[in-house]
């Protein structure tokens, strides 16, 4: 039982061991304390150096003899006391360490994209998980949701897009997306923020591409299994995001 509480508290096996032995001896010398602990003695040595900097035993220099002493016992609670002051001056420096570093995030151009990979089982609740981010990004440009969809992800996920149009998009959000089908064969519920139109050259494209602020995220929905990749990088949506939008606007003229 001891053993378990002074290993919780941050003792490790060797350091329980040399401890507790010094305890029950009350002064000892090293090299009697290798034999009675069966180690050698440049590991006790080394083992007493870290007792003696945590604070729990102290050297007898006063002998021909080094001995070892063990401090009183309240000096495990010094200890603790001391590891905690050192946890918050690491958690103060941390604070500080990531204010400086979010300028020099801030500065950076060119950052290397995250890729995220959704097998079919895992799309929709990655949907769903992902719908105040994408928003939240959109939001940070035109408020626009870009892109081609085809017409195979609303008959697989129909539920979502009805719930994020319902009550689960913000409302200042709106979509403007390319499609290889009539719209009105795509949906048949209509939703005020959601425009589709039908691009002709769109109909050898098979998968949906969405451009969501940062996000480029696209989705196969006509084979099996579905899978989802989205990238977060704002360099490669932003050029998606002039191409949808430029073919959007040649079709409005």
């Amino acid at each position: 039982m001891i053993n378990e509480l002074l290993g919780k508290i941050g003792l490790n096996g060797k350091e329980i061991q040399v401890y507790l032995t010094i305890l029950q001896q009350g002064k000892i010398a090293p090299t009697a304390l290798s034999k009675v602990v069966g180690l050698n003695r440049t590991t006790v040595y080394s083992v007493a150096k870290e007792l003696v900097a945590k604070g729990l035993v102290t050297e007898d220099l006063g002998s021909p003899t080094i001995s070892l002493i063990a401090k009183p016992l309240k000096e495990l609670e010094t200890m603790v006391m001391r590891e905690e002051r050192e946890v918050h001056a690491k958690k103060e420096l941390a604070t500080r360490a990531i204010q400086e570093l979010q300028s020099i995030v801030k500065t950076q151009q060119f950052a290397l994209p995250k890729i995220v990979f959704v097998p079919e089982a895992e799309i929709e609740a990655h949907l769903y998980k992902q719908t105040s981010l994408w928003d939240k990004s959109i939001l940070k440009y035109d408020g626009i949701w870009w892109g081609f969809q085809d017409e195979t992800l609303v008959s697989n996920y129909e539920k979502w897009i009805d719930w994020y149009w319902e009550t689960g998009s913000n409302p200042q959000t709106k979509l403007k997306l390319l499609s290889n089908e009539a719209a009105e064969k795509i949906k048949k519920k209509k939703f005020e923020r959601r425009q589709i139109r039908f691009w002709g050259p769109s109909q050898e494209f098979s998968a949906t591409t969405w451009i969501l602020g940062d996000y480029v995220v696209m989705i196969v929905t006509n084979q099996k299994p579905h899978y989802l990749a989205e990238i977060h990088d704002a360099v490669l949506a932003h050029n998606m995001r002039q191409v949808f939008k430029g073919i959007w606007n040649t079709m409005e003229k």
